[in-house]
């Protein structure tokens, strides 16, 4: 069996569109529609749509009964009454409805101008701020969606590496010595005292490391400027002798 072929292409955004064409089209008052005439057009659409095998919504279906329930209460010779004894317009309610349609349709057009409007233009300023907003909007889960298995191994590696720097990071400790040069003055002055001389290595090799024989060495400098002690070069290679300035000059 040969299948039909299906036209899906909707002129109108809904049925309450399409009864505002007719009206627009007719001219005439929406508070005063002639439902004979539109119930007739818009049945005739539908048979149409229905020939070209055009998928019919069921609102359409849904109006065109309304509109034919309408006709028919017109037609009947007692008229429909409220409470009041008012006779009741069977066509209030889908006035009332195609005005209020016929409202935000115009809003959305109105709308639609703006948004046009304002997509032509752009906002000015901080780069790096906009940025960060942008960033701020992606969350967690778009990230893992796009995550790939080489993203994965990539970020596994940096950890790893990571590891490794914090693991052997060298820490340097400041150690704060009990050493200064006014104590080392007095200590080289306290072995010189009453020795006839004294070898500068004696000196040094008696201190307990090499900050405190730096103390010492510049202890022994400043005694040497201040004329506190002699310095004797003897033979051979550094061969140095310190002995007490008895007599230090004016």
């Amino acid at each position: 069996m040969e299948k039909a072929f299906e036209i899906k292409l909707p002129q109108f955004e809904g049925p309450f569109d399409l009864l505002l064409f007719f009206i627009e089209r007719d001219e005439i008052d929406i508070n005063d529609i002639h439902i004979s005439n539109i119930t007739n057009d818009f049945l005739s659409y539908i048979h149409r749509m229905n020939e070209l095998n055009i998928e019919l919504a069921s609102e359409f279906i849904l109006v065109a009964a309304t509109l034919m329930r309408i006709k028919a209460k017109m037609l009947l010779p007692r008229p429909e009454v409220d409470e009041q004894g008012n006779e009741v317009d069977p066509r209030k309610d889908l006035i009332e409805r195609l005005l209020l349609y016929k409202q935000y349709k115009e809003s959305c057009e109105e709308l639609k101008v703006m948004e046009d409007d304002r997509g032509l233009k752009t906002t000015r300023g901080n780069i790096q701020k906009e940025l960060a907003g942008i960033a701020m909007q992606n969350s967690h889960a778009e990230e893992l969606m796009n995550l790939t298995l080489y993203q994965l191994l990539n970020s596994f590696n940096k950890v790893l590496k990571r590891f490794d720097a914090e693991k052997n990071k060298v820490f340097h400790h400041v150690v704060a010595y009990p050493y200064t040069i006014f104590d080392q003055k007095a200590t080289v002055k306290s072995m010189l005292q009453g020795q006839e001389k004294v070898a500068f290595t004696e000196i040094i090799f008696s201190c307990e490391n090499k900050v405190q024989a730096i103390f010492t060495f510049l202890g022994i400098l400043e005694l040497l400027q201040e004329q506190l002690i002699k310095i004797t070069l003897g033979m051979g290679f550094n061969n140095f002798w310190l002995s007490e300035n008895l007599e230090p000059e004016a």
